[in-house]
């Protein structure tokens, strides 16, 4: 061959191969981030969904059926325990007891009157007897209106806040009639499942944190309590733990991710 047709060839074939190692290149694919999974989160957390309870909850209902006079702790407010917290309308109530004390007032009259008839002999023992009986029934009926009487105000278990007013002032209810939900929320505690196999190192008393989805903030907690028995069909057990201190913005209902340390076993 023409020594400078070979030449020639020779850069051709230089310059073929290096335009297909930069089109080699632009083509490669950029390398992408890896995806988080399992696998690569760090191993030091264990998550799980909870939400804030108040310590102790209940609904107060009406014992007598009477109409409201006053609800004077309005709804979202605090109360201390022994507060009132309801005030009936007691004018028939009240008018009942005045007459039954009034008839053991005439009930013990007839009682003496009849025991001195025997001491002299101008009545009988039956008389005594039946007399006894109806100032024994005359007591009863007494208590009985002074109970009564006394459902006439509400007053309040323990402290807390009216969480739901179901009624309001001048309605009339009937004996068992729902009045407020009351919450005892002085400390705020998580209920939620684990793994049964946690129990191996699950202590009361150990620590965690939540991180709640209404503040975006992180709050201490601790292990309060471990369910009786574990669930045979998901293999999990029931725990509580309460908020490690008071903080004005949590309130009940609220929910969060729950953050288990390593450290805790």
């Amino acid at each position: 061959m023409n020594p400078r047709l070979q030449r020639h060839v020779a850069g051709l074939a230089t310059l073929l191969a290096l335009s297909g190692a930069a089109l080699a290149q632009t083509a490669a694919p950029a390398p992408r981030p890896v995806a988080e999974t399992k696998a690569t989160r760090p191993a030091g957390e264990r998550e799980i969904r909870a939400q804030l309870m108040p310590r102790r909850y209940t609904t107060i209902a009406a014992e007598i059926g009477a109409k409201i006079n006053r609800l004077p702790v309005g709804e979202g407010s605090a109360f201390k325990a022994g507060q009132l917290l309801v005030s009936f309308d007691c004018t028939l109530q009240q008018a009942q007891l005045a007459k039954a004390r009034a008839e053991l007032d005439g009930a013990e009259q007839s009682l003496k009157t009849n025991e001195r008839l025997f001491e002299l002999n101008a009545g009988g023992q039956l008389e005594v007897e039946l007399s006894r009986s109806a100032r024994g029934k005359a007591r009863a009926e007494l208590g009985a209106n002074q109970a009564v009487l006394g459902k006439c105000g509400v007053a309040a278990p323990f402290s807390g806040r009216i969480a739901e007013q179901k009624v309001r002032e001048q309605q009339y209810v009937q004996p068992g009639q729902a009045l407020l939900d009351i919450i005892d929320d002085s400390v705020l505690e998580l209920e939620f499942l684990v793994p049964s196999r946690w129990l191996a190192w699950l202590k009361p008393g150990g620590r965690l944190q939540v991180r709640i989805d209404e503040t975006q903030k992180t709050y201490p907690a601790r292990f309060i309590r471990i369910g009786a028995r574990v669930d045979p069909v998901s293999q999990s057990v029931k725990v509580a733990a309460a908020i490690d201190g008071r903080f004005p913005e949590l309130i009940a209902g609220m929910s969060g991710l729950v953050v288990i340390p390593e450290e805790n076993h």
